[in-house]
């Protein structure tokens, strides 16, 4: 993208990331449950990592997604035994994903249709991360910081010196 204006250079703005680019800036390590785990043991792992969603993994392939949402609505307001319920039988079973190349935008609007805050990322079929509506808001707002302090420069030259 460029500001254009008759007359007078153009001032480059960024594009947003794609999501490749966030997920070079965040851990690697993907924390995962298997749908035969607990879902006490599930909410343990939430808990240790102060995490809201986990990818639900069986024999190396995404079969889901919990979340406290998961928990709040499927175990809880149920009367179900966190200890003895497994998390197949709560897990979101229809996951909605990225992939490396999509735009932080096509994210954040995916998450905004489907009322969804965690997504995980598929390359190739692949998890190779996840993704919290938060990672997206922050790589928003620091495009948006940068694109102010590209035009303050462009309208004030020196402010670009400090």
């Amino acid at each position: 993208r460029s500001i254009a204006v008759t007359g007078v250079q153009t001032c480059a703005l960024p594009i947003l990331k794609t999501i490749a680019q966030i997920l070079e800036s965040k851990d690697r390590e993907i924390i995962s449950i298997r749908p035969t785990d607990s879902v006490l043991v599930a909410l343990e792992v939430l808990a240790a990592y102060n995490i809201g969603a986990l990818p639900v993994v069986d024999e190396g392939r995404l079969a889901g997604i919990f979340s406290e949402r998961d928990y709040a609505r499927k175990v809880a307001l149920k009367g179900l035994t966190s200890a003895l319920t497994e998390v197949r039988e709560i897990m979101t079973s229809k996951v909605h994903c990225a992939t490396l190349q999509q735009s932080v935008i096509d994210c954040m609007g995916m998450m905004t249709d489907k009322h969804i805050r965690h997504l995980p990322v598929l390359d190739g079929g692949q998890l190779v991360g996840m993704l919290s509506i938060g990672d997206l808001v922050k790589a928003i707002i620091e495009d948006q910081q940068f694109q102010i302090q590209q035009l303050e420069a462009y309208i004030n030259p020196a402010l670009s010196l400090h």
